[in-house]
């Protein structure tokens, strides 16, 4: 047998001086030449033995959807993924694969590892682009209409239609929330043959997969043919619904019979500590920020009556995937310039590597080991400069980073016209202060079983970054997690 490649095979992208005026998505993905190439550098570890596995959050099969495609074995690739993974399009393209499956594989040992994440996205899109659905589907449920207040669900024309190829079984469950975790959890129990039903709260679904994650990251288009897909396979969805307001949990589960609940609201609530300045005209949250260009589509005004003001030079608080985001957008979005400003050194930036690459070659300036103190504006009170002080790296804190530490005397000033803040957000507490009985901790975070997920109330359970959870595999993994120990529960009844 001829040695291995221990080159991975590159994906060809958008130039990065002309990807900085559009929102077309980044990397074009592999061809077929392409895809067979690097999934022939796979060792094809047994199942038992390959690594990658377990190094997956919600354990695909890699090496046999790797080898289907070395045989060109596309349908049968998609359709092993689907056997563990409800979103492969979308986890091709923003999962951390390289601190998860491929950190696993033993290609990487002397030479470097199997692009697991693009061979995944290329299966995913060759499915899509031949019209491949999962073996014997024939379901079509359209879109069910917005939830109103007053509504019995029973009152509402739910549309169904074609053949289930599911099992039925007499209880439902309701899942509250369409992000990774949601949309994970539906599918596995309606596979299971439970009737599911999503309750959205915004007009469309996705959650943070549609109002975080920018166009040239995830295309819109995905997340729709994704959530379709789950759709097609007799899960019921309404939108416009807040569960806490409309209904509460006991609601549901008394009054609208569902037998268990999966709560995955994700965390929608910005993290914005106090400085002197943050009232100024030009100071946004990320979460603010993205979702006005992301979901209600600035970036087309005036196309779309959505404009965000966005200045000539911008500064990002944080140095997260949410930072990247950020920073990136605000190019895009006409900005001169558009910094980074990060308290550690470039060692301790928790976003991954590639939007690291890809912010670096887009031009985004890195002011490393500098912590904003003070936002300046002028008559007008708009935001004309940041006042910041440089840091210095001391001992480890308990997140195992070196801790920052204040160079006295350092203070400077920048020219600044917009500020965003992207160093994290917690929970909603929407539905936590609308039901006592939900226990909490920190940051009002959901407190759960960490074998089973379940919360303190008897049979519902919870996942995702409602729990504290941080990338969209995770909670993904959460999902399907909850799925299982809901059936579990529902077993006993």
């Amino acid at each position: 047998m001829p040695p291995k490649d221990p080159k991975t095979v590159p994906m060809r992208e958008q130039p990065a001086n002309e990807r900085i005026h559009n929102f077309n998505e980044v990397p074009y993905g592999y061809s077929e030449e392409e895809a067979v190439a690097e999934a022939t550098r796979c060792f094809n570890c047994k199942a038992d033995r390959a690594l990658c596995i377990p190094g997956c959050p919600v354990t695909i099969d890699i090496p046999r959807f790797i080898r289907q495609i070395t045989e060109r074995d596309f349908a049968g690739a998609y359709r092993t993924i689907l056997e563990n993974n409800s979103l492969p399009a979308v986890c091709g393209r923003v999962c951390p694969q390289e601190e998860q499956c491929q950190k696993k594989c033993i290609a990487g040992i002397k030479g470097e590892p199997i692009s697991i994440g693009r061979l995944e996205r290329f299966v995913a899109d060759w499915a899509a682009a031949n019209q491949t659905k999962p073996r014997g589907q024939t379901i079509q449920i359209p879109l069910n209409p917005p939830f109103s207040k007053g509504e019995a669900l029973s009152d509402l024309p739910l549309a169904r239609g074609g053949r289930r190829d599911f099992p039925v079984l007499s209880q439902k469950v309701a899942v509250i929330g369409s992000g990774p975790s949601g949309l994970t959890c539906a599918a596995d129990l309606r596979r299971l043959g439970y009737e599911v039903t999503i309750f959205e709260a915004l007009h469309e679904a996705g959650g943070v997969l549609l109002y975080g994650i920018p166009e040239f990251r995830l295309p819109k288009s995905i997340i729709k043919r994704e959530v379709d897909l789950i759709q097609e396979q007799g899960v019921e969805l309404y939108l416009n619904a807040l569960v806490g307001k409309l209904f509460s949990l006991e609601d549901l589960m008394q009054d609208q019979g569902y037998s268990a609940v999966f709560v995955g609201v994700g965390a929608g609530l910005p993290s914005m500590p106090p400085m002197p300045g943050d009232h100024l005209a030009g100071v946004y949250s990320a979460n603010e920020y993205l979702t006005r260009i992301n979901m209600m589509q600035a970036y087309k005004f005036p196309e779309m009556p959505t404009p965000v003001n966005v200045g000539e030079i911008v500064g990002v608080m944080g140095g997260g995937n949410v930072a990247m985001d950020a920073a990136r957008t605000s190019l895009r979005m006409g900005a001169r310039e558009s910094h980074i400003i990060y308290r550690r050194s470039a060692d301790e930036l928790p976003a991954r590597a590639e939007e690291v690459h890809h912010a670096r070659e887009e031009g985004i300036i890195f002011d490393l080991l500098v912590n904003p103190l003070e936002l300046i504006g002028n008559e007008q009170h708009q935001l004309k400069a940041i006042k910041c002080i440089r840091m210095e790296l001391g001992e480890p804190d308990d997140s195992g980073r070196r801790r920052p530490v204040v160079q006295p005397g350092s203070e400077f000033t920048m020219p600044l016209n917009t500020f965003i803040y992207a160093i994290g957000q917690s929970p909603n507490p929407i539905l936590s202060s609308n039901t006592p009985a939900l226990k909490t901790k920190k940051w009002g975070y959901i407190e759960t079983n960490p074998e089973t997920l379940e919360t303190s109330i008897p049979g519902v359970y919870a996942g995702g970054d409602v729990i504290g959870g941080s990338t969209v595999i995770q909670a993904m993994g959460d999902g399907k997690r909850a799925a299982k120990s809901i059936h579990e529960y529902l077993k006993k009844l």
